[in-house]
C-alpha cells in the first residue's frame, strides 16, 4: 500500500519498483531467495483517487501556492512537519512559538520555505508539499473520498494474503482497512514511515475509533490475536512523527528505528532493510 504523492503512477510501475528492494530485504534477513515470487505481490493502488480530473497528461499537481494551504488540518501538518524537520536536521530554522505557528499566511510561506531547506524536503517541490498536505486532509476528513480509497485497498486483500506492507499514508489506509475486515487471514501487517501514531490530526480520527483504556485510549488491533505488526520509522522522516508506536496500540506491536540516509520517508529505502525484510519473511513463513 503506497503513500502519498503517488497520484499520477499506477500498480505495475509501482510494483515494478518495490519488488527489487522488497527481495533485497528478505536477502538481508536471510530468507530463501525463492520463498516470495513477484506474481505473489499484489499493489493496493488508491493514487488516481487524489489525480485531478482534465490533468492526464500533465505532472497531475495543480501549481499550489502558499496561499493554498488553508486553515485548520493542513496548517497544523505544516506545523508538525516543520517543527520535526527543525528537530533533526540543524540547517532548518525552528519555528516559532506553538500558539502562532502557521497562523497566518507569512508563516505559512516561512514554514515552506524552511522544509524547501531540509535534508528531507530538498528535492520536493513546493507545490507537491502542499498537495501532500491536501491528500492528508482529504483521506482524513472527507468520508466520500475515505470510503473510495479504502474500497480500493480492501479489494486487494484475499483469502490468500498473508502480509501487508503500508507506507506512509498507506499505513492508515491499511490499517482500517484491515480493522474493516474481520476474520481476514492476514499473518503480518508491515508499516513503514507511518503518521499513525500522531495524535490529534491522524490517531484520533482513525475509524474504528480508538477505545478508552485506563487513563488514556488505544487503538484497535487490526486483526486476530495470531497476526503480528511490525512499525518502522526512519530516524529521519519527518512524516513518521511519532517513531514507537506501542503506547497507543500496545506492547504486542513490535517497533524497530532504522537509517534511511537521506531518502528518510522512501519506500524502497525501508523495504531493503533487513528488519523489514523479517517481519515480511516471518509472515509468509
Amino acid at each position: 500500500m503506497h503513500g502519498i504523492g503517488q497520484q499520477v503512477q499506477g500498480e505495475d510501475r509501482l510494483r515494478a519498483v518495490w519488488w527489487p528492494a522488497l527481495r533485497d530485504g528478505l536477502r538481508r534477513a536471510g530468507a530463501v531467495a525463492d520463498v516470495l515470487g513477484e506474481e505473489d505481490v499484489a499493489v493496493g493502488f488508491y493514487g488516481d483517487v487524489f489525480r485531478p480530473v482534465g490533468r492526464m497528461l500533465s505532472a497531475g499537481i495543480p501549481p499550489y501556492t502558499a496561499r493554498d494551504v488553508e486553515d485548520g488540518f493542513e496548517r497544523e501538518l505544516l506545523a508538525a512537519w516543520w517543527s520535526a524537520a527543525s528537530e533533526v536536521d540543524a540547517g532548518v530554522v525552528p519555528p516559532g512559538a506553538a500558539d502562532t505557528l502557521v497562523a497566518t499566511p507569512r508563516s505559512v510561506q516561512a514554514a515552506l520555505r524552511a522544509l524547501s531547506g531540509s535534508r528531507f524536503f530538498s528535492d520536493v517541490a513546493l507545490r507537491m508539499v502542499v498537495s501532500d498536505l491536501k491528500q492528508v486532509r482529504a483521506y482524513l476528513t472527507d468520508q466520500q473520498v475515505r470510503e473510495r480509497v479504502r474500497g480500493r485497498v480492501m479489494a486487494r486483500i484475499g483469502p490468500d494474503t498473508r502480509v501487508v506492507v503500508a507506507h506512509s499514508l498507506g499505513s492508515v489506509v491499511a490499517y482500517e482497512a484491515l480493522c474493516a475486515l474481520p476474520g481476514h487471514g492476514v499473518r503480518a501487517l508491515v508499516t513503514i514511515g507511518s503518521p499513525l501514531g500522531i495524535r490529534n490530526l491522524v490517531f484520533d480520527r482513525l475509524q474504528p475509533v480508538p477505545e478508552r483504556a485506563g487513563t488514556g485510549v488505544r487503538g484497535v488491533w487490526p486483526g486476530g490475536d495470531g497476526m503480528a505488526w511490525t512499525n518502522l520509522a526512519g530516524t529521519g522522516d519527518v512524516v513518521a512523527l511519532v517513531k514507537d508506536l506501542r503506547p497507543v496500540f500496545g506492547e504486542r506491536l513490535r517497533s524497530g528505528l532504522l537509517s534511511n540516509g537521506t531518502h528518510a520517508h522512501d519506500a524502497t529505502a525501508y523495504l531493503t532493510d533487513a528488519l523489514c525484510g523479517k517481519a515480511i519473511a516471518e509472515g509468509l513463513g
